[in-house]
């Protein structure tokens, strides 16, 4: 397990050539592996999902966050718990370090998935007012960095202060290298679509940011190999 007891694990699927997004998943040969993706996500049973800013903004989200007064409620910024939310008992942690995401309810229940409620991952360079407006939302927030994500932290906090204790990574790539290199991933689950995309601008499964420090490759070991229904297959790596 990764720190502070927490199972992680990186569910992603992809392409041949490592793409997490692009045409490649209108393609009528995906369908098969997309299907799967979703249908093995309950085998983890993992509490929580972890989406980045831009995969929030892609599906999850209700768009950016509403102009906020500045000179209107402001608040200590000090993590916060909807004690209501978070006896759902499901979640989706949303990281989002400088407070840009807008949201019509502290609970979400998208893309026939059970009901989750919200957790925001923030940082000390949000604007004062969006911690208020959070939590007018009833949205429970967490703070972790000053400036850039601290993602041991965060993990610590989401064990604390919910009880999670098993956790889903899912992009995108900068999100996912976040962790990775700070050892927190024990585990890569990948379906791999049996179609190449190829495009340049199209995001890898992991993605170093400019603002990440340079940190070697991380081996993992394979776990398992396996074949799924239309030409797809499931790769499980473990951290060594």
């Amino acid at each position: 397990m990764g720190k502070n007891n927490m199972f992680t694990v990186c569910h992603m699927l992809a392409s041949l050539d490592g793409k997490i997004d692009g045409d490649f998943f209108g393609a009528p040969e995906t369908a098969p592996a997309l299907r799967a993706y979703g249908e093995l996500r309950g085998f983890y049973r993992c509490q929580a999902t972890l989406y980045g800013t831009t995969t929030m903004l892609g599906g999850y989200a209700e768009g950016p966050a509403p102009a906020l007064p500045s000179g209107g409620e402001a608040l200590p910024l000090e993590d916060w718990v909807n004690g209501e939310g978070r006896g759902l008992g499901n979640f989706i942690v949303s990281v989002d370090p400088r407070g840009e995401l807008g949201f019509s309810s502290n609970v979400l229940e998208k893309k026939g998935r059970p009901a989750a409620h919200v957790i925001e991952a923030l940082t000390e360079s949000v604007s004062p007012a969006y911690p208020a407006y959070l939590r007018r939302m009833g949205i429970s927030h967490v703070f972790a960095g000053k400036e850039r994500l601290d993602c041991a932290l965060l993990l610590a906090k989401l064990r604390a202060l919910f009880g999670i204790e098993r956790l889903m990574i899912a992009g995108g790539g900068v999100t996912n290298a976040s962790f990775l290199q700070e050892g927190l991933i024990d585990e890569v689950s990948l379906v791999l679509a049996p179609v190449a995309d190829g495009s340049p601008s199209a995001v890898s499964i992991f993605e170093r940011a400019g603002f990440l420090p340079p940190h070697a490759p991380v081996p993992f070991a394979l776990l398992e190999a396996k074949r799924l229904d239309g030409d797809a297959l499931w790769l499980r790596y473990v951290k060594k």
